[in-house]
């Protein structure tokens, strides 16, 4: 499609309920598969079913529309949130479950395409804040580019990732060498000494029986000891079922796991995109854990990702400093959160939001202190 350079007139701007009927779907997944980076999670397959089933996330879809074809060229999840500790503003929707805010941006739209949409998602406040934004990207480097527009960008952290191509291979030769190599193939041989061991890989419709798997496996573990895991609670299982659902109908989610005889090991679930993958879930059985199944079945999903066709990118969308993931996938995605404000009281309060949100990074980690010390 090609996009000529459209004027305020021929552009149409929405403030959608993503779970009415009215909206149109096809030109939501339209735009999601050509956006230019892209983001799963602001698909309608995964947000529909995280915004039916999980409470207290109510959003709107905020649209920039062509008028004159109905193409989507901008989208994004906004709701009213407190970034900080008391100053709630409009933000692009980002969770524990998809800690990635990139709004949906089509690779031809214009600057006048992303100033209309900020116009709508500020609100009457004049500001917008977009959470887990990857700041190298293309989208990140449009939106603070916007004439007019005043951005700021605040805590800045860095995540697992890893990369295709020869960055990618040789990110894999330096994580899966030496006493590593030997250690986790050891341990895979002895895995094997009393049932045979194999990985799986799979996709499309074989995913939605594969995630009932996972499911339980991880119910079975630590986080279903402390009541996190999906099937713990109805509407994150009953989310988490229908998300899947909807990936796996489009063949954008593989499932890999790591078996001993029929017994299921280890899981990790990619949602996948145009060559982008996304490590969203992993669960292992610890009664294996000498095994070291988790590192066995990351290793595993990160050879997957290479041999991908057309493999450009994988997030770990794993905190930052995780100790499993960190080593094993070195590369490294900085993240952070974008603050635009435009006129008077829109750069008043981006400055009281950004000590806001300060001042609550400054509390997590006095608490992240303490949690040391009393546990030395």
């Amino acid at each position: 499609m090609t996009i000529e350079t459209k004027t305020a007139s021929t552009l149409e701007v929405l403030s959608l309920d993503p779970l009415s009927d009215q909206v149109s779907v096809d030109a939501w997944q339209k735009l999601s598969e050509a956006a230019l980076d892209p983001n799963p999670f602001y698909g309608p397959a995964f947000l529909r079913a995280f915004l039916e089933h999980m409470p207290g996330y109510a959003a709107r879809l905020i649209v920039v529309k062509d008028q004159a074809t109905g193409d989507w060229l901008m989208a994004a999840p906004i709701r009213r949130h407190r970034p900080g500790i008391l100053l709630p503003v409009n933000s692009s929707l980002a969770t524990d479950y998809a800690p990635l805010g990139t709004p949906l941006l089509h690779p031809e739209a214009q600057e006048n395409v992303v100033s209309t949409f900020f116009r709508k998602a500020s609100g009457w406040q004049n500001v917008l804040t977009v959470p887990f934004l990857p700041l190298s990207s293309e989208t990140a480097r449009r939106m603070q580019s916007v004439s007019g527009i005043h951005c700021a960008v605040t805590v800045k952290t860095e995540r697992a990732c890893h990369w295709g191509g020869a960055e990618g291979q040789a990110q894999f030769a330096s994580a899966f060498k030496g006493k590593r190599r030997k250690e986790l193939r050891r341990l895979l041989r002895r895995l094997g000494d009393d049932d045979q061991v194999k990985f799986e890989h799979l996709s499309g419709l074989d995913v939605i029986e594969g995630f009932e798997a996972f499911l339980q496996l991880e119910a079975t573990g630590w986080k279903g000891r402390v009541g996190t895991a999906l099937v713990n609670q109805d509407s994150t299982a009953a989310f988490a079922r229908k998300a899947i659902a909807g990936l796996a109908a489009s063949n954008n989610v593989r499932l890999d796991q790591l078996w001993s005889g029929d017994r299921l090991v280890a899981s990790i679930v990619m949602i996948q995109q145009r060559g982008n993958s996304f490590s969203w879930k992993i669960a292992y059985d610890e009664a294996f854990s000498r095994y070291s199944p988790g590192v066995q079945i990351a290793m595993q999903a990160f050879r997957q990702n290479l041999e991908m066709p057309g493999f450009r990118f994988a997030d770990s969308l794993a905190i930052p400093g995780h100790a499993m993931i960190e080593p094993l996938w070195k590369g490294r995605l900085e993240t952070g959160t974008l603050l635009m404000a435009d006129g008077t009281l829109g750069g008043a309060l981006q400055k009281l939001c950004s000590a806001d949100i300060a001042a609550k990074e400054d509390l997590r980690r006095r608490a992240r202190l303490i949690k040391q010390r009393l546990s030395a």
